[in-house]
């Protein structure tokens, strides 16, 4: 029992990043105890003891600096015949193998490894993995794309980092869809469908699961090829379940001729930004330190609307974030594709020291520059025109909201065939039983958001004997809508605290994929007030120029009567501009 007991003890100093320790009680040679069974099965008979014993050694080993020795064990891990099996410790070998060879100096190699390391990261769905329990070691998948894209930008190759971002902000997505089975099925062929996913997950439980290894071969095999036959039939859900790569050539064909994309990546002190039009990419290093704090200052001076501080802040980060830019921001027109704390900064209060942002472009945003691809062109056929909920009965007074009742009403009277549903009609029920009407969905009540599990973030609305109130992200990724706007006003859709941003990458996706072409959010709670005088501007624009233009217009009018940011920079447009 000697050898299980310090493997235990090792696990535990592992997972909390004591690596002496480990070192310390896995510091003797690992003796196979039976050389018979050795002989007739091969070394994987001893996989769930010595492969985590030199596996948690030589980690312990790079983590302290002992890099020769560590190189030397990790190649020999790596010349193990069933180490492939084993995905969520070999990707990690491969990533730290990757970094052994950069701080050589050999960046080729290391590129490699990195990349490798990927290959073998996406190939899993889910993020509950018995082989990393055994180990006590998960790792971070996206310090991996992390690294190969900051190497990856420091070789010149732009356009290949570029779509490595993209694959770490899918990856991110499956990560935190991981849990979820009961998707909406948008196409017509909707039981093969259900069945592909379903052999999908199976196949993939299976490659993971100890065994010869022809056996393993042949299910990762089949694994791979459901996964092709689920993306050629419903490729928009396939990008929920797997990392569909895209490249720079496809998202280039999907954006408009007068619109520039711009997508940040921050990881950390790094952050870096592209700029991709029809003329071709451009990426550009910024500077990163201290960014987060930056934004959290930001917002919150600007709850404050007897103060002018936002002014040295909003200059600030357009300097750091924009001005860099300019000279490649050759239309007026712009989709940002944002990343971590820079999902919940108003771009369009930023300014250059003459004027606002939203001054001198139209911006919309997108979660990542892949969702161009599945962006629904074609406006949808309704009877209804709008169906708006205010002020939902929550069962708490102080939860009451009076002006996003009158509100609901009021942007019901700007366009016909639109109806208000207030207090208790503005429930969860007559959402899922009426929303796929109408042609835009207007929400004016609370949120609830949660950065560490986005899923269970929601929209509160009146509940019943059917349905409990609560509208969660989750949800929507299982219903069916037919809008051709969703908007959410009087929520705080981008919350006051600043994560990594799944949670409102998770809300405005999941409107996207039951069947929305565009959503306008909040990204904090706005005075009722000035929301009003906002939404019903903004609905009146919608009847002669486009979403993006109509909601620039209706901020740029609130603007005049109510000229600090906070009243008019929260609301932000997400999905198609027209």
């Amino acid at each position: 029992m000697e050898d299980s007991i310090n493997i235990a003890l090792a696990r535990i100093y592992i997972s909390l990043h004591r690596y002496q320790e480990a070192i310390n009680i896995l510091s003797y040679k690992y003796e196979d105890v039976s050389t018979f069974a050795k002989a007739i099965t091969g070394w994987d008979v001893f996989i769930h003891e010595k492969i985590p014993f030199e596996f948690i050694k030589n980690k312990s080993f790079f983590e302290v600096g002992r890099v020769t020795e560590a190189k030397e064990g990790y190649d020999n891990l790596l010349r193990y015949p069933f180490i492939r099996n084993l995905g969520e410790v070999y990707w990690n070998i491969l990533f730290d193998r990757g970094r052994i060879y950069e701080r050589e100096g050999d960046t080729k190699q290391a590129i490699d490894f990195y990349k490798q390391s990927i290959d073998v990261i996406e190939f899993q769905r889910s993020t509950i993995n018995t082989e990393a329990s055994k180990i006590g070691f998960v790792g971070d998948k996206q310090a991996v794309y992390q690294r190969l894209i900051a190497t990856l930008f420091a070789e010149g190759q732009h356009a290949v980092a570029f779509e490595y971002i993209e694959r770490s902000k899918a990856r991110a997505l499956v990560d935190m869809l991981a849990s979820k089975q009961d998707f909406v099925v948008h196409t017509a062929n909707a039981g093969e469908v259900r069945t592909l996913l379903a052999k999908a997950d199976t196949a993939e439980s299976e490659a993971r699961v100890q065994g010869e290894t022809a056996n393993i071969k042949a299910t990762r095999s089949l694994a791979v090829q459901t996964r092709q036959q689920l993306h050629q039939q419903a490729p928009e859900l396939s990008s929920l379940v797997s990392v569909t790569p895209v490249t720079v050539q496809e998202i280039q064909g999907k954006l408009p001729s007068d619109e520039v994309l711009v997508e940040y990546y921050a990881e950390g002190k790094e952050l870096y930004a592209f700029v991709l039009s029809k003329a071709g990419l451009q990426g550009i290093k910024l500077n990163g330190e201290g960014l987060t704090a930056d934004i959290q200052q930001f917002r919150q001076v600007l709850q404050d609307t007897r103060s002018t501080a936002h002014g040295e802040l909003a200059g600030k980060l357009y300097n750091r974030l924009v001005r860099p830019l300019e000279g490649s921001l050759t239309q007026r027109n712009i989709l940002v594709v944002a990343h971590g704390p820079l999902h919940y900064l108003p771009f369009n209060a930023l300014h250059d020291g003459n004027g606002y942002l939203i001054e001198r472009y139209s911006v919309r945003l997108l979660p990542s520059a892949s969702v161009l691809k599945y962006l629904k062109g074609v406006r949808p056929q309704t009877a209804g025109t709008l169906l708006a909920f205010g002020n939902p009965d929550l069962g708490d007074p102080r939860l009451d909201l009076k002006h996003a009742q009158t509100e609901a009403q009021d942007v019901a009277k700007v366009l016909p065939n639109s109806r208000a549903l207030v207090r208790r009609e503005a429930s969860e029920s007559a959402f899922k039983r009426y929303g796929e009407g109408f042609k835009y969905l207007h929400i004016a009540s609370h949120g609830t958001f949660h950065a560490d599990s986005p899923l269970t973030s929601a929209l509160l609305l009146a509940k019943d004997s059917t349905n409990d109130g609560t509208l969660t992200v989750g949800e929507l990724y299982s219903m069916r809508l037919n809008a051709d706007l969703v908007t959410l006003s009087a929520c705080e859709t981008g919350l006051g605290k600043i994560a990594n941003g799944d949670d409102v990458v998770g809300l405005t996706r999941g409107f996207l994929y039951a069947g929305s072409r565009s959503i306008v959010a909040s990204l904090w709670k706005v005075d009722d007030e000035a929301t009003a005088y906002l939404m019903t501007r903004f609905y009146s624009a919608l009847k002669g120029t486009s979403k993006r233009e109509a909601l620039r217009l209706a901020q740029l009018e609130t603007r005049k009567k109510y000229p600090h940011p906070y009243y008019w920079a929260a609301f932000q447009l997400t999905g198609e501009a027209n």
